[in-house]
């Protein structure tokens, strides 16, 4: 398959059947629509992604290398089927509820104002990274690597800190109970 690769370049309210690259390198993704999309082996570098939908999009092997989601739903995507190679994403005011991030590294990322409704951050590594007044409800954290992580503005989790690696995490007083959960005490 040949090669083709865009660069310094807008879309605007495009659907994932006018894709036709398989690289895409400093573009940018406007009102978007790739819901249930095949994006399998592409390829997108330094993109950012603002107000698309990404709904149940298929990320077999998909390239994903600094890379800024912003005012996107990206519900039930599966990022842990991307491509492991330089993969950063960061996420600003999205919708990732149950969402995959099963076995993936994604140190100093971002997440900020996003919905994070059942999550899957199985064994993730998410060292140093900044989940800023997100909700994650019903989030999924087992073997999770949250080292030096702050969520000291978010809300609704549990995290056990016997089966994460929670080391200098920064928690607020609020998130006290959603470490202690497993112990059934009453706080407050």
């Amino acid at each position: 398959m040949q090669t083709l690769l865009y660069e310094d370049q807008t879309f605007t309210k495009i659907t994932s059947g006018q894709l036709t690259g398989t690289a895409y390198e400093n573009c940018k993704f406007i009102g978007c629509d790739f819901s249930h999309a095949q994006l399998a082996g592409i390829t997108f570098v330094d993109c950012q992604f603002d107000t698309c939908n990404l709904l149940l999009a298929e990320l077999g092997n998909t390239g994903l290398q600094n890379i800024r989601f912003k005012h996107c739903k990206i519900s039930g995507v599966n990022f842990g089927k991307a491509n492991d190679f330089l993969f950063e994403v960061h996420f600003e005011d999205c919708i990732l509820d149950n969402a995959v991030f099963y076995k993936k590294k994604n140190k100093k990322a971002s997440y900020t104002d996003c919905s994070m409704i059942e999550t899957d951050l199985t064994e993730a590594d998410l060292s140093d990274c900044k989940f800023n007044n997100c909700n994650l409800k019903n989030a999924f954290f087992s073997r999770t690597v949250l080292k030096n992580a702050d969520l000291s503005t978010s809300y609704n989790f549990i995290i056990d800190p016997d089966d994460n690696i929670i080391k200098k995490a920064k928690f607020s007083l609020h998130g006290l109970p959603g470490l202690l959960a497993k112990y059934d005490i009453r706080i407050g």
